[in-house]
């Protein structure tokens, strides 16, 4: 047994090499960052709700066998897609011809489109593996996106808020919201760009914890040794993850330009995030440290990852000769006679022209909505309806209906337009950056749109941005439910609070069912589903 004269160098040692390792963890907490277990149990659960996912969005997804509300352009343009690489012009009222199989009716000349591509390119991978014959073909691609989407979410609300209890209850409300599963069993573009910007965001969230655990390793190790710290603080390194959103950011944009606001908010995001961690670790010269080291080369690789990403999905116009506007320069008396350049110049001035068309969008519509009242659902978007007597369709009464309402859960976003006030005080008050954070996706895909509301708009925009709603409820749940240091009487009390909340708006969910997925119903208790004078 050594003395105690010969236990002490070598106990002196183990502090010493002991040290950077506790300073890392100091400084990890410092950042608030936590590593995640793995836990078979999240994993579990998360799986669990994408099956559910799937199955709401998949159970007669064929059924109502015609193109509703704007399918009528997105299904067939992703099909031309699939066949000529443009979107192709079509005959006067094909939609009958189309349902019926005559899919190939399409004239030879390019239509003219104001929206990106990459969205009916996805709707057109459908239909190359199910056939462009049938409905489920139409809108395999979004019920599948749409039931991935709810895993992310589960997994994201983990992330973000280090809860598994947190992530659960966001991927439920998002499998079980209506506006959500309408989107997801219709093909049109918006639960395309919902599902980009998601995954963008959680890539962030993985880029921002591991440079948060990179920063705080580095900071103990210059700590503890001698050397001088590097000019404007350590590197944060190569960044896969910011890479990543940057792609995905650029899906986004090429599915629709709203995608933008997304680039934008998440940009600014991502570098307040480095900004922030490099302050707390005590560097000095951190903001001009972060302009330089993170914030430029942010710029570089998202916006310019997400402009080049957004090009090459215009790709078949590139390369075809049909495409609208392909040669709109030369058309003009502005071409170069350099083929690269002529063609750039051509798309941008196609863009320009359906910029124009945007902007000067105010034609009315029965169903257009002022998006002050989109978070209470005051006027959601009809997207089918079909009136039947006595036999027809299975009718068992004198007159029933069937109706497809885009129309949220009312319980999830009049509860969840509570919870943004609340997230928003949270943010303000206690400086909560998971706060932050859940709202970001709300000022990217809902405050612009306050800004055009003489436009003509639709409720059913608010799908973009519908997963921040319900992190921000799902946030506010457990914030009710009480942390894991609060008394248990008082997480009890809390559990059973939202626990019953959220077997009532399952329930409500189930209510809603048959007005989400065209259900043929008695016309009586089609109008006990009409809470809002508005939303007939």
């Amino acid at each position: 047994m050594p003395t105690e004269e010969e236990a002490t160098p070598s106990a002196h040692r183990a502090a010493v090499d002991d040290e950077p390792r506790a300073l890392a963890a100091s400084y990890r907490r410092r950042l608030n960052t936590f590593d995640l277990p793995l836990s078979r149990l999240a994993w579990a659960g998360a799986m669990a709700l994408f099956g559910l996912a799937l199955v709401l969005r998949m159970w007669g997804l064929g059924s109502i066998d015609e193109l509703i509300f704007d399918e009528t352009y997105y299904v067939k343009d992703g099909y031309t897609l699939t066949q000529e690489g443009v979107e192709m012009s079509w005959p006067e009222e094909p939609d009958a011809a189309f349902e019926a199989g005559d899919v190939d009716s399409y004239q030879p000349d390019g239509a003219y489109v104001v929206h990106p591509p990459l969205g009916k390119w996805l709707i057109g991978a459908g239909m190359l593996l199910l056939g462009a014959d049938n409905a489920w073909g139409w809108r395999i691609s979004s019920a599948v996106l749409g039931a991935v989407a709810v895993l992310l979410l589960a997994r994201i609300g983990r992330r973000l808020f280090r809860s598994t209890t947190a992530g659960m209850i966001a991927g439920l409300l998002l499998a079980i919201d209506g506006v959500h599963l309408v989107h997801s069993r219709t093909s049109l573009l918006d639960p395309f760009l919902m599902f980009f910007v998601l995954a963008a965001f959680g890539a962030l969230l993985i880029d921002r914890d591991r440079f948060r655990a990179r920063l705080a390793l580095a900071a103990a190790e210059l700590h503890t040794s001698s050397e001088a710290p590097p000019p404007l603080g350590v590197s944060g390194g190569l960044r896969p993850w910011r890479l990543a959103a940057g792609l995905l950011l650029g899906m986004a944009c090429a599915v629709k330009w709203s995608g933008l606001y997304f680039v934008a908010v998440f940009g600014i995001m991502t570098v307040l995030w480095d900004w922030w961690a490099r302050r707390t670790v005590g560097q000095r010269d951190w903001l001009l440290g972060g302009l330089v080291k993170d914030a430029i080369p942010a710029f570089f690789a998202m916006v310019g990852t997400a402009l080049v990403t957004y090009v090459v999905s215009f790709a078949g116009w590139f390369a075809s000769d049909t495409g609208y506007h392909r040669h709109l320069a030369a058309a003009e008396g502005e071409a170069t006679g350099i083929g690269v350049l002529d063609s750039l110049h051509s798309l941008w001035l196609y863009h320009a022209q359906a910029y124009t068309f945007h902007v000067g969008l105010d034609s009315e519509h029965p169903y257009e909505a002022n998006p002050w009242g989109w978070l209470l659902q005051i006027r959601p978007t009809n997207f089918y309806y079909r009136s039947f007597e006595y036999g027809e369709q299975g009718c068992e009464v004198a007159t029933c209906g069937a109706h497809i309402l885009s129309v949220g859960n009312p319980l999830i976003w009049w509860l969840g337009t509570l919870a943004l006030v609340v997230t928003l005080l949270c943010g303000v008050v206690h400086r909560d950056g998971r706060a932050w954070a859940a709202l970001s996706g709300i000022l990217a895909g809902y405050v612009p749109w306050l800004l055009y509301s003489d436009r003509t708009i639709f409720t059913f925009y608010t799908v973009a941005f519908a997963p921040w709603v319900i992190l921000c409820l799902a946030y506010v749940m457990t914030l009710v439910i009480g942390s894991a240091r609060a008394e248990p009487e008082r997480r009890l009390a809390g559990g059973l609070f939202v626990g019953s909340l959220l077997v009532l708006i399952v329930l409500v969910s189930a209510f809603f069912w048959p007005i989400w997925t065209g259900q043929v119903m008695d016309v009586e208790q089609w109008r006990y589903r009409m809470w809002l004078p508005s939303w007939t």
